[in-house]
């Protein structure tokens, strides 16, 4: 990749019947093009913090059908590259055709060799890809990717040698991330292997993000948010990771239809002058309004796969942290959620980046810290619940209590046919 004018991808993102979206970081300025059976796509680039995407919206394509693509980066082929991989390919979904999905979490980007393999075993995602290259019949119609998709607090020795080639520092650096520049590098880090880049170009991906996305334990609790905003680098680290998020995971969720409907896209589509649209202050300013006022951006999605549909809940940004309505998933984003959980779907799928069931003894713990960390034994046992929390994680739905119930209720009445009220348009 290093003389490629492509720099990440392309990945092939939300695909449905008639219409695909591939998203790309380039080089430099650019139009990006796709190419497919004689017709072709195009999309100008645009800018944050000097690294340039693009989101080519391909159309009109058929149900159940398949096409080979290459992408054009201002007129010159940049992809597919050399390779014995097979050529990528744009599969458009059947209208009644069910759901074959791969799924997993939690990819550390480190060396995949012996040494790397002891220290965090086998990347099954990779491993995947290399085994989907012998046989096709191996392919999904979605890989899906549940938290964790960059590590932002850990720094593996590569990530280190960035931080401390770009801060010229004469002292190590510490594992705080400061910008969007480290977190582009970690998502190249994480997408940029010849075998994972492949299967990304080639198999749909919708993507939630879980704590070390951004950091451990990220919005455990009111306390914990408390100690992050009094640090000096916290305030960039969010903003950062959140405007970074958007980019490389959330826009490509996104259908077409609820792309036009959302705030930075709109401006992306709307720009129509000769210079490249440059979003760095838009999507600061977003990504620090979203952290500050959690309830005016959705990032939870949900999918319709014939009579199946897949709802990928947010259950990080979307938080109450206030104790007395303390909740996993706020009220107003649960309001969306139980809405998604009703209708005439024959299977439910609800995806979360944290575990909703946990062995018995494990759940009761949580529920146990939970109440001891709010108060029930007086403020001394809350500061020990709250180190405790904190310590050894317990921060899963079993951890908070009332946003657990409601979801349990929700899908008894789902399992118990409460909820077959007709499918919504």
């Amino acid at each position: 990749m290093a003389d490629s004018p492509i720099v990440l991808g392309p990945m092939l993102r939300y695909t449905d019947e008639t219409s695909a979206a591939v998203w790309v970081e380039t080089a430099t300025d650019a139009t990006v093009t796709v190419r497919a059976d004689g017709r072709e796509w195009h999309a100008r680039t645009w800018a944050v913090h000097d690294h340039h995407y693009a989101l080519v919206e391909v159309d009109g394509l058929e149900p159940g059908s398949r096409r080979e693509y290459e992408v054009l980066v201002d007129g010159a082929r940049a992809w597919p590259e050399a390779s014995d991989a097979p050529p990528s390919v744009i599969a458009t979904r059947s209208t009644d055709a069910g759901l074959r999905m791969a799924w997993g979490s939690c990819r550390t980007s480190v060396s995949h060799d012996a040494y790397g393999n002891r220290r965090h075993g086998v990347d099954a995602m990779r491993a995947f890809s290399l085994a989907m290259v012998d046989d096709d019949g191996l392919r999904p119609d979605l890989i899906l990717l549940l938290g964790d998709q960059v590590y932002a607090d850990v720094t593996t020795k590569p990530m280190q040698e960035f931080i401390a080639e770009r801060r010229d520092l004469s002292e190590p650096p510490g594992k705080e991330l400061q910008d969007f520049e480290e977190y582009a590098h970690l998502y190249k880090l994480a997408w940029s292997d010849d075998a994972n880049r492949w299967l990304l170009s080639t198999v749909p991906s919708a993507m939630i993000f879980d704590d070390h996305d951004v950091r451990d334990d990220w919005n455990a609790s009111l306390t914990w948010k408390r100690k992050m905003e009094r640090t000096s680098w916290w305030y960039g680290r969010i903003v950062a990771g959140l405007a970074s998020y958007w980019v490389y995971q959330h826009l490509g969720n996104l259908s077409p239809t609820e792309r036009a409907e959302d705030e930075l896209w709109q401006r992306i589509a709307a720009h129509d002058g000769d210079d490249e649209l440059d979003l760095s202050d838009v999507i600061d300013a977003f990504a620090a309004r979203v952290d500050r006022e959690p309830s005016t951006y959705r990032f939870s999605f949900a999918r319709d796969f014939g009579d199946l549909r897949l709802v990928v809940v947010d259950s990080r940004t979307a938080r109450d942290l206030d104790p007395d309505h303390r909740a996993l998933v706020g009220h107003g984003e649960w309001e969306w959620v139980d809405a998604q959980l009703q209708g005439g779907f024959r299977h439910l799928l609800v995806a979360t980046s944290l575990p909703w069931l946990l062995p018995i003894g494990l759940h009761h713990v949580e529920a146990w810290d939970e109440a001891v960390s709010q108060g029930a034994w007086g403020p001394t046992a809350a500061r020990v619940g709250e180190v405790l929390r904190q310590t050894v994680d317990l921060e899963h739905w079993g951890a908070w209590q009332h946003s657990f119930q409601e979801l349990a209720r929700a899908a008894t009445e789902v399992a118990d046919g409460e909820r077959g009220m007709p499918r919504r348009p």
